[in-house]
């Protein structure tokens, strides 16, 4: 932007603009226009001057045109100047209009100003006064287009960057909520204008935390708490959680009250985080586990030999029937706790072993028919309907090791849905991805335990291993695919694989 400068005769010049000046007048137009062309030092950047004789026409020539300071007279012949202030700066937005008039009292400029007028010059002012006064209004201008400009470009920023940016004034209800926060929230932007962040969207276990830092960001208190790690979820919702890291701080001078957030979503980052430390726990656990396998399974076996004697042994002893019965039952007891020991050790083995896959074509859509089939009675017992939508596809993989993750899951979804219900098993082709789908309409996952389901032995069964999921975790891994759960409490649970075609 180019600064007003003094003239040679010492004259504070006004800056490049348009100046539109409506007057019937024509020498007094003239005159005007004269004094502001030789006060101006611009050769290269012009003062643009039009001039306009009526009220109607200088509307006209701001609609088409546009101007950046009016120089209006108060009387002219289809109207009063004063009532033409609002018109013309709503025909050139960001405009100012300067009124000049032959009868000044301060009634007068106190109405023109609260009409929207810049400033009023009375009749017989001096040059330098006319000069001064259009110079600082066209100042004005520029600087309100070029704050306009930059907040513009502020927004564009804010919208359009990749981490979640929201403003919390002093009620902790949210100010701004960009889109990327949108996103990650599932709503629109104005939806959550109004909302308190806190409650709506950060866990009970983070608040407190949460709640400190804001405060010391508000009073500008120089402390690393400013910048902390929450979980992001709709609680009112209950969609998944989110991890998102945040850097808070004060608002400026101007906007008492305001913490800005700029949050960056970190839950992919830590999820392979944990995925690699759990890749590396099981790496070292590998080891330990194969010398321990043949130790443990020998007197697990010893002990399975035993019961089976056991009770023979009972049916060579006198005992009464109901004797012999409850000594069975202790001894069926057992076998069942050893018998899911030895489980627990092969899934064990199964998770830890740095075992390779093969790499075949499977045709994913006759492997998955073929395990509905061989769980389609255990479904019917449970009262559990099947539907199958299958598209002809092919991934290249290990056709046991696949059939194993989706006998885990079909299994997961059965034993989810105690009364009833419907499971849906899709597959399709998505580019160079075979996608399977797995839904049941069970009463879904809780949030919180849902971050958990693939960590080894974690289980809500209560016969459960906890390696299950973590088995199907690895094995997609190991085919270099994807796996997803969705669910929602009282709505069911969608676990998603992805296994490359290999073309």
């Amino acid at each position: 932007m180019t600064t007003g400068s003094l003239s040679p005769q010492g004259v504070d010049v006004p800056e490049p603009g348009r100046v539109l000046i409506v007057d019937d007048n024509a020498d007094l137009a003239g005159s005007l226009r004269d004094v502001l062309l030789a006060a101006h030092p611009y050769p290269d950047e012009p003062l643009q001057i039009a001039v306009a004789e009526r009220g109607s026409e200088a509307l006209e020539r701001a609609t088409r045109e546009g101007f950046d300071v009016a120089l209006v007279d108060v009387k002219l012949p289809d109207g009063s100047g004063v009532d033409l202030i609002a018109p013309l700066r709503a025909a050139s937005p960001g405009s100012e209009v300067v009124l000049i008039t032959g009868f000044g009292s301060m009634e007068a400029a106190l109405a023109a100003l609260r009409s929207g007028a810049y400033a009023m010059i009375l009749k017989s002012f001096r040059p330098e006064e006319l000069v001064t006064t259009v110079r600082q209004a066209l100042r004005k201008v520029r600087l309100e287009r070029e704050r306009e400009e930059l907040e513009r470009r502020y927004c564009a920023v804010v919208e359009l960057t990749d981490v979640m940016v929201v403003a919390i004034d002093a009620a902790g209800r949210i100010a701004l909520f960009n889109r990327k926060a949108a996103i990650v929230a599932g709503i629109s932007p104005e939806e959550a204008l109004g909302k308190d962040l806190l409650d709506r969207w950060i866990p009970e276990a983070d608040q407190a935390r949460a709640r400190e830092a804001i405060a010391q960001a508000r009073a500008q208190v120089k402390t690393k708490t400013k910048d902390l790690e929450t979980g992001f979820v709709d609680r009112l919702h209950q969609g998944p959680v989110r991890r998102v890291r945040w850097h808070l701080s004060a608002g400026r001078d101007g906007e008492a009250g305001l913490v800005y957030g700029i949050g960056i979503d970190v839950t992919e980052r830590r999820a392979l985080e944990k995925r690699a430390a759990d890749a590396e726990a099981m790496s070292a656990m590998g080891a330990l586990a194969l010398n321990l396998a043949h130790e443990i399974r020998n007197p697990l076996n010893a002990a399975k030999l035993q019961l089976i004697l056991l009770g023979r042994d009972v049916e060579k002893v006198g005992l009464a029937p109901e004797a012999k019965s409850a000594l069975h039952k202790r001894a069926g007891i057992v076998g069942d706790e050893v018998e899911r020991l030895n489980r627990l050790l092969t899934e064990f083995l199964d998770l830890a072993r740095p075992r390779g896959i093969a790499r075949e074509p499977v045709h994913v859509a006759a492997l998955v028919e073929n395990v509905v089939s061989l769980e389609r009675e255990a479904a019917e017992a449970r009262a559990v309907r099947v539907e199958l939508e299958l598209a002809p596809a092919v991934a290249l993989g290990d056709g046991e090791k696949l059939k194993q993750v989706v006998i885990n899951l079909v299994v997961n979804a059965l034993e989810a849905m105690k009364d009833g219900g419907t499971l849906t098993a899709r597959v399709r082709n998505e580019g160079d991805r075979v996608a399977v789908d797995i839904e049941d309409t069970g009463p879904g996952i809780e949030p919180d335990v849902l971050a958990q389901v693939f960590d080894p032995f974690f289980t809500t069964k209560e016969a459960g291993t906890g390696l299950g999921l973590s088995i199907v975790r690895k094995i997609v891994d190991q085919h270099g695919g994807d796996v997803r759960i969705d669910s929602e409490r009282g709505r069911g649970t969608k676990v998603q694989l992805w296994i490359p075609t290999g073309r």
